[in-house]
């Protein structure tokens, strides 16, 4: 499979057949505007304006925006309701996470995260190979916090998101936060382009890798 960064929470991932996905689309509010891409569908974790910007997204695709599963060709999707905050969604409601089944792998996509790490929520996410997640704080869960769901997920490889990079106006952390929390450990911490593939040879079971992926110049 292919995981494109778009930039801030958003992904498109392609499934080996081609069945493609967008996680996330943006508004130019954020600071920086969303490439032109097309897809078979289009998760939503929530409805904010940095995160439903569907009609950039080109393909006519389904949106998938609820608590329930879902199957595209090639790909199972199971949706988990969490909370955007966290004092149980009271603050700015609830935040969907979304998981797939892509070429063997186990996908899973945090969206706004911002409840505290619990093991009910742990439970309902597992298994996971790729774990896209918020570092950002303010909105989201902040780099300890995101340091302590990776701990507990265990996945194989990490990939931040929603943090602020060069062009970002939102209020919240750069992607160091999160990374300075592994100062020490035996983690893999790499730098990427704006895509990479992956495949389950690529998983060992044993190892975490930490991937900052760079959105491209658009």
């Amino acid at each position: 499979m292919k995981i494109r960064y778009l930039g801030h929470s958003s992904f498109l991932l392609t499934e080996s057949t081609g069945t493609a996905i967008v996680c996330d689309p943006y508004g130019s509010a954020v600071g920086y505007s969303m490439p032109e891409v097309s897809a078979n569908a289009v998760t939503v974790s929530h409805h904010h304006y940095d995160h439903d910007n569907v009609s950039a997204v080109g393909g006519n695709p389904v949106i998938l925006d609820k608590e329930q599963g879902y199957e595209l060709p090639g790909v199972d999707i199971n949706a988990v309701k969490s909370s955007h905050d966290d004092k149980g969604g009271t603050l700015r409601g609830d935040n969907v996470i979304f998981k797939f089944r892509m070429d063997g792998l186990d996908v899973c996509h945090l969206g706004d995260l911002g409840e505290e790490c619990s093991p009910e929520l742990i439970e309902a996410v597992l298994p996971v190979n790729i774990l896209l997640i918020p570092v950002g704080g303010n909105y989201t869960i902040d780099g300890a916090m995101a340091k302590e769901y990776v701990d507990r997920i265990m996945p194989d490889v990490v990939i931040p998101m929603h943090y602020r990079t060069k062009g970002c106006e939102l209020d919240i952390d750069k992607v160091d936060a999160f990374i300075s929390q592994f100062d020490g450990e035996n983690i893999e911490c790499e730098e990427a382009g704006e895509e990479i593939e992956l495949s389950r040879e690529d998983i060992d079971g044993e190892t975490t890798r930490v991937i900052i992926m760079n959105r491209g110049n658009y």
